[in-house]
């Protein structure tokens, strides 16, 4: 059963190319960190900011593909952790019906921010996750 989470803090690092951002259960106590990288750190941090940019960027660009193209993005969807990677799809309407397109999760959630729609994650990647930590 996926579970609603909100992005809770991002931590931006200068130093490192690592950076961590947090997903927090929406109806619940659980949270777990998610490293990702610089790029899609920023572009989520200024999307937050409400920062706007003169010119699409690559998570304007997805989005813009998707409408363009007749589709609907209905949410994100952290699926997956497999040997320390997190696997994610944007959930896209199209013509009725639901299509999943694999991405990493950095580049979901930084979609997600740009679209404004929820952020999922299945309940066994919660708990696995809270078992690393």
């Amino acid at each position: 059963m996926p579970v609603l989470m909100e992005l809770k803090r991002i931590i931006i690092n200068e130093i490192h190319d690592s950076q961590i951002i947090l997903l927090h259960e929406v109806d619940g106590e659980r949270a777990f960190p998610i490293v990702i990288g610089m790029f899609e750190a920023l572009s989520i941090d200024k999307r937050i900011k409400g920062i706007q940019f003169p010119r699409p960027l690559t998570h304007d660009l997805v989005c813009n593909v998707i409408d363009y193209l007749g589709g609907d993005l209905q949410d994100i969807y952290i699926n997956e952790l497999r040997e320390h990677t997190y696997f994610a799809k944007l959930r896209v309407k199209r013509d009725g019906e639901i299509v999943e397109v694999d991405c990493r999760p950095s580049d979901a959630i930084a979609v997600a921010v740009t679209a404004k729609v929820p952020i999922y994650v299945a309940e066994d990647v919660i708990e696995e996750a809270g078992e690393g930590a």
